[in-house]
C-alpha cells in the first residue's frame, strides 16, 4: 500500500515552496522521518520527512517544480517494510554510506561543494547514516590530492582549450529571487536616504579585551562587538522612536518594544532571524541569540518564524571587510544600521593628532517618515553609548 509524502506546513503566509533536490530515489529504503526531499521556501531551505517506514515509490514533481502546501510530491510504498533491508545494510562495507552521501546532501553541503570542488562520492559522510556533512566537505578540501586522482582529473571532460571563453547559467534559488525581489521594492517604494557618522572603538575594544575570558567562561559565549551594538541601538531606538517604527498604509505604527533584525550568512544568501525583546536582554543574551542563529543559518536550520517580524536591523558588512556601504531597508522597517570594518586612524583629541581604532557607521532610513534631524540624532546617540560604553549600563 502506497503513503503519500506531502509538502508540510512551512509557517505563517508561506504556502509554496521550490523542490531543490531530491534526497531519495525511487527504490531507496526509507526510515520513518528520514528526509526524502529539500524544499526551497522564500526564506530557509527545509527537508520533507517520511511519513512511515518502506520503499521510496515514484517522484511526483521534478527539480526545481513549485509545490503548495500540501501537495502530494511522492509516495512511499510497503508501508513498515524498512526495518526488513536495514539488517543485509549493515552487513555491507563502509562503501555503502559514501555511495549514498553524492545523493543525500543537504542545501549547506550542496553550498559546500560547489564552492570547494570537492568530488562528494569521494568523501566519507560522518553525519547519521553516513550522510555528507559541511564540515566532511571542509575538511576533504583542505586535504592533499591523492597521487591517484591526478590522472582521473586529467581524463575528466572539464579541460577548454586555451584562450576560450566558457559562460554557465545556474537557476536562482527561491531565497536569491525572493531577495531580488525584497530590495527592489524597498528601493521602488521607500524614500531611501543614508546619512553616515564613524566612533571611535577604543573604550568597547578596552571593555571586550579586558572582560572577554571571564565572560566566555561565565556565559559560555564569546563576547563580540555585536552585543553592544545591538544595546547601544536599543537605547538610540527610545531617544527615536521613529526609527523603530514603519508605515502601514496612511498610518505609522510604534513600537514599544525591539526586534532586532540580524543580519547573517547562509549557503543561500543573507537570512534576518530577529532578536526578540533585545531590549530587555542582557549583552550576554544577545551575543548567546546572535551566535546561534549564525550557526545555524550556515547549517541551513533556521525556522521559518524566527526570520519574520523585526523593527529594525543591524548588518555588520565588516566581518567582510567594508569600509563603507549603504545598506538596504528591510521592509516594512523603515531604517537598517549598516557596520563596517575597524581600522586606525588619525584623529584629533584635545587638540592633539591621535590613532583610535574608528569605525564607519551607516543608517539607511525611509524618509517619508523619518527626518534627516531625527536620522543624525540616532546615530549620534548611538555614537555616545558605544564610546562611553557605561552609558549603557545606566540606559543613559
Amino acid at each position: 500500500m502506497a503513503t503519500e509524502v506531502k509538502v508540510p506546513v512551512l509557517g505563517e503566509s508561506i504556502t509554496e515552496a521550490t523542490l531543490g533536490e531530491w534526497l531519495k530515489q525511487p527504490g531507496d529504503t526509507v526510515a520513518l522521518d528520514e528526509p526524502v526531499a529539500s524544499l526551497e521556501t522564500d526564506k530557509v531551505s527545509v527537508e520533507v520527512p517520511s511519513p512511515v517506514a518502506g520503499v521510496m515509490g515514484a517522484h511526483a514533481v521534478q527539480v526545481g517544480d513549485t509545490v503548495q502546501v500540501g501537495a502530494m510530491i511522492a509516495t512511499i510504498e510497503g508501508a513498515g517494510a524498512a526495518p526488513a533491508p536495514a539488517k543485509p545494510a549493515e552487513a555491507e562495507p563502509a562503501a555503502a554510506p559514501a555511495q549514498a552521501a553524492p545523493a543525500a546532501l543537504s542545501p549547506s553541503v550542496r553550498r559546500a561543494v560547489l564552492e570547494t570542488g570537492v568530488d562528494p562520492a569521494t568523501v566519507t559522510g560522518t553525519g547519521k547514516d553516513g550522510r555528507l556533512t559541511k564540515d566532511d566537505v571542509l575538511a576533504a578540501a583542505t586535504m592533499p590530492a591523492a597521487p591517484a586522482a591526478t590522472p582521473v582529473a586529467a581524463s575528466a571532460p572539464v579541460a577548454a582549450p586555451a584562450g576560450a571563453r566558457r559562460e554557465e547559467r545556474v537557476r536562482m534559488t527561491r531565497l536569491r529571487q525572493t531577495i531580488a525581489r525584497r530590495l527592489k521594492e524597498a528601493q521602488n517604494s521607500a524614500a531611501m536616504l543614508t546619512t553616515f557618522n564613524d566612533v571611535d572603538m577604543t573604550a568597547v575594544i578596552e571593555a571586550r579585551n579586558k572582560y572577554k575570558d571571564l565572560f566566555e567562561k561565565k556565559h559560555g559565549v564569546r563576547l563580540g562587538f555585536m552585543g553592544f551594538f545591538a544595546k547601544a541601538a536599543c537605547l538610540a531606538l527610545k531617544d527615536v522612536p521613529s526609527v523603530n517604527a514603519s508605515i502601514d498604509g496612511d498610518e505609522i505604527v510604534y513600537h514599544d518594544y525591539a526586534d532586532i533584525s540580524v543580519a547573517v550568512s547562509s549557503p543561500g544568501g543573507l537570512v534576518v532571524p530577529v532578536v526578540r525583546d533585545a531590549d530587555a536582554m542582557s549583552v550576554a543574551q544577545i551575543e548567546r541569540a546572535i551566535g546561534d542563529f549564525g550557526k545555524r543559518a550556515k547549517d541551513g536550520t533556521l525556522k521559518m518564524d524566527e526570520m519574520l517580524g523585526g523593527t529594525f536591523t543591524i548588518s555588520n558588512g565588516g566581518v567582510f571587510g567594508s569600509l563603507m556601504s549603504t545598506p538596504i531597508i528591510n521592509p516594512p522597517q523603515s531604517a537598517v544600521l549598516g557596520l563596517h570594518r575597524i581600522e586606525d586612524r588619525p584623529v584629533v583629541r584635545d587638540g592633539q593628532i591621535v590613532i583610535r581604532p574608528m569605525m564607519y557607521l551607516a543608517l539607511s532610513y525611509d524618509h517619508r517618515l523619518i527626518d534627516g534631524r531625527e536620522a543624525v540624532t540616532f546615530l549620534v546617540a548611538l555614537k555616545n553609548a558605544i564610546e562611553d560604553p557605561t552609558r549603557i549600563l545606566i540606559d543613559l
